[in-house]
């Protein structure tokens, strides 16, 4: 079964390189590397080339979902069944996404990373904005989620395609996990081991990107007319 390792970055020539040599051994005998650099202007495409990565180009800073999106369409047109994501900022270890990507459970499931953020020693404002979409989305999709923020995943492919997922920031996180339980894809958690080092960039905003999570639950939630199948 291949499997694609996709790192959506932007202005991440700081952090990245590492995290691509790093995932390039340990996915040689199962997919390609791609690194979707969402318009940076830092030399993050560059590094990542020099890398040894598979880069995939946004003239223009896009965001996160539409970086995924680009990733997942490529890694699948690529004869790829499933795609692992990780973050460029070094906070998701490679030999996690490793891990989830050797993982033995049908091809078609989507694979939650679970973090133990506390544990981890994440940011107060992160534990919280991360609380509350768990709250938002496991009422409306009557199913217990532990993480829904997290972007250490395991895709299947070509089934995210069908589904959609039409936010093009980090809201497109929590809205494919609507639109799989609405389609009946089997929704798996895993715990993981996270980083997050002193001195990490994140493009995530605590209070802003949240909201938004909030209000595409709700557009998702119209669109689907609720979520129509139950939960597994």
């Amino acid at each position: 079964m291949r499997v694609a390792a996709i790192i959506p970055a932007y202005d991440a020539g700081r952090t990245l390189r590492p995290v691509v040599e790093e995932t390039l051994v340990l996915f040689q005998d199962l997919g390609t590397v791609y690194v979707v650099d969402d318009g940076s202007t830092d030399g993050t495409g560059a590094a990542a080339r020099a890398a040894g990565a598979t880069v995939i180009a946004h003239e223009t800073n896009r965001g996160k979902g539409r970086a995924l999106r680009t990733g997942l369409a490529r890694a699948a047109a690529d004869g790829h069944v499933a795609a692992v994501t990780l973050d460029a900022d070094g906070q998701h270890p490679p030999h996690e996404a490793a891990r989830l990507a050797r993982l033995q459970v049908p091809s078609g499931n989507l694979v939650l990373g679970i973090r133990d953020l506390k544990g981890a020693g994440a940011p107060r404002a992160n534990r919280i904005s991360n609380a509350i979409s768990n709250g938002f989305l496991s009422m409306f999709s009557r199913k217990l989620l532990k993480d829904t923020q997290c972007g250490l995943r395991r895709y299947p492919l070509p089934h995210t395609l069908e589904i959609g997922g039409r936010d093009d920031g980090y809201a497109f996180e929590a809205e494919i996990i609507l639109l799989a339980i609405a389609a009946g894809i089997r929704v798996l958690e895993e715990p993981i081991e996270v980083v997050y080092p002193e001195d990490r960039t994140t493009h995530f905003d605590s209070v802003r990107d949240p909201m938004r999570v909030i209000r595409r639950v709700v557009t998702t939630l119209v669109s689907t007319r609720g979520i129509t199948r139950p939960a597994v």
